[in-house]
This record gives C-alpha cells, sequence and structure tokens, in this order.
C-alpha cells in the first residue's frame, strides 16, 4: 500500500469521542490498535499537534491522518487443521469454524482459512490476489459453517456468478434474542455503511445496497427465537443487522446487539448450515451441510429445558 493521507473535520455527532476511537470510525480498514500505533508514532495530529489516543475530539477539530507505505500483504502456507466437507480439482468445501478469519488483513496476517488452505494445496484461483485466493464469498470471524473456495479461475467466475445471480443457494441457523411472532417474514431493507460508526453496517437509503433476507421460525423460546434464515443477496453482515434491524438481533453479537453475552458463546449465534451451487465443470447441482456447532446445541438444549419447565 502506497503512502496514504487522511484529513477530517470533527461533527458535532462525534464530539467528545476519544481520538482512536474517532479514527477508527472514520477509516474502516483501520483496526484500533493500529490507529494507537498511528497515535503513539506521531502520525495523528490534531489542529497540526500530536495528542494521545485518549484526546476527545471538539467539534471542528482538524485531524490528520498520515499512513505510511507498507509491503503487501502476501499469505503464507499453515498447518492448520481443517473440516473438509467436499474437495475434487476444482472446489472445496469446508466448514469454518468459529473465530476464523476468512483471509489475511491487517491485524489479522495470520491464521486464517486462507493460510489454512495453503498449508494443504497451491492450486487456488488467483482471481482475489495473493491475500484471497480461491476465496468466492465470505463468512464472518465469528460466523460457521459451510462455505465454497474455488481452486481455479474457471471454477471462481462460475461460482461468484452464481452467488450474484442467486442461482446458489444458503441457509443460516440463527437464535436471536425475543419472540418473533411472524412463522415466516422477508426482510427487505438496503444495507450500507453506519453513518457514524464506519465499522457497523445499518440499514439505510444512503449509499446502500439492495439485501433481501427471508426467515422461517424453527422453534420459540419466550424470550428467543430459532430460526433459518435464507439469503436472498450477499451483503457484510446482512443477518446480522438486519435481524437487529427488526428488534430482534442475534445472540452473542456485540456489535449489532446487547453488550454484554446472555450465553457462554465466543461469537454470533449464527451458522452457515446448507450450501448449495452447480459444480462448475459438470454442471451437477450439489448441496452441502454442515451440522449446528456444539456451542449452538448447549444453547438450544438450555432453552428448552427452560421452555419444560
Amino acid at each position: 500500500m502506497n503512502e496514504q493521507n487522511y484529513t477530517f473535520s470533527v461533527e458535532p455527532c462525534v464530539e467528545n469521542q476519544r481520538l482512536d476511537l474517532f479514527v477508527t470510525g472514520q477509516i474502516n480498514e483501520l483496526s484500533r490498535s493500529h490507529v494507537q500505533k498511528l497515535i503513539i508514532d506521531g502520525q495523528v495530529t490534531v489542529n497540526g499537534r500530536p495528542e494521545k489516543s485518549n484526546y476527545r475530539v471538539r467539534q471542528g477539530d482538524n485531524v490528520l491522518i498520515e499512513i505510511p507505505a507498507s509491503r503487501p500483504l502476501a499469505a503464507e502456507p499453515e498447518n492448520i487443521k481443517l473440516d473438509i466437507v467436499y474437495e475434487d480439482r476444482d472446489v472445496i468445501v469446508v466448514n469454518k469454524p468459529r473465530n476464523m478469519v476468512v483471509h489475511p488483513a491487517v491485524g489479522n496476517e495470520a491464521g486464517t482459512l486462507v493460510n489454512a488452505l495453503l498449508g494443504r494445496c497451491t492450486d487456488l484461483s488467483g482471481i482475489n490476489g495473493v491475500t484471497r485466493p480461491g476465496i468466492v464469498h465470505r463468512l464472518d470471524k465469528d460466523t460457521s459453517g459451510v462455505m465454497v473456495v474455488a481452486k481455479n479461475d474457471k471454477a471462481h467466475i462460475s461460482l461468484a456468478e452464481q452467488i450474484q445471480t442467486r442461482v446458489a443457494s444458503r441457509k443460516y441457523l440463527a437464535i436471536v434474542h425475543g419472540n418473533v411472532k411472524e412463522n415466516q417474514g422477508i426482510i427487505n431493507a438496503p444495507i450500507g455503511r453506519h453513518a457514524i460508526d464506519r465499522k457497523k453496517m445499518a440499514v439505510t437509503f444512503t449509499n446502500s445496497k439492495k439485501a433481501i433476507t427471508r426467515f422461517t421460525v424453527l422453534e420459540r423460546f419466550n424470550e428467543y427465537t430459532f430460526l433459518e434464515c435464507k439469503l436472498e443477496t450477499g451483503r457484510t453482515h446482512q443477518i446480522r443487522v438486519h435481524m437487529a434491524y427488526i428488534g430482534h438481533p442475534v445472540v452473542g453479537d456485540p456489535k449489532y446487539g446487547p453488550k454484554q453475552p446472555h450465553f457462554h458463546i465466543q461469537g454470533q449465534a449464527l451458522h452457515s448450515t446448507e450450501l448449495a451451487f452447480f459444480h462448475p465443470s459438470t454442471g451437477e447441482r450439489l448441496t452441502f451441510t454442515a451440522d449446528m456447532p456444539q456451542d449452538m446445541k448447549v444453547i438450544i438444549s438450555a432453552l428448552r429445558g427452560r421452555k419444560g419447565r
């Protein structure tokens, strides 16, 4: 990445934020730890003067961020065990565990799904470059489940087109807060960047894209509901944003739901349970499933126990 400079004027809506949080909110690509290092190195100034991370920004402050050039990231092979659901010369279907990032980025250069895939094979498609070889679609770090990876460019193009045109289908299981009254529903609400917190997405009609999620109630537990969700589009954090939008955030999701977890789960109770697509070479319709992770099973079991009292 070449050297980059950003200048922001503090608006009233973000006045009194810590400097590190303000910068992180303005530049989505930067982690808070990265911003704090830039501040320590004197590469963030306020009105021409360096300040500490805990400086409270004021309306009208002029904040300059200078990001020095960095060496390009290149994913390195790592010996990380993967749950392979299916593999042939064109595709790999994996059951991604929760707490695994899909591809390297600043702050997550190692231990990703891509690192693990490169440790297993070298024939991944190169369309997305050296940091995201083979990656056609993604799951959030704390979302588990089935996803497909392309082993060559032909497969990548075919799979990407199927996802874009909704020929491929994806189903998720989610445990959400509240009692969802409708047995089935469609959430048709556009999603774009949050106006203030640039690390979050939100339902908005400004600089947004069409987003549609279908849901079916599988089981109700008074204060919680177990759902199956089907994506009609594939926006960032789509199910998490849509469920929060209708007042039923996903359990364990601190970004869009309660800050304090109600259950012992590392990340949101959201699991990619089924993926179907036409094979890029044979044209055969394939369907792959991944069993719900143990921590979600434990929550469901506990909720059933409460309901039976």
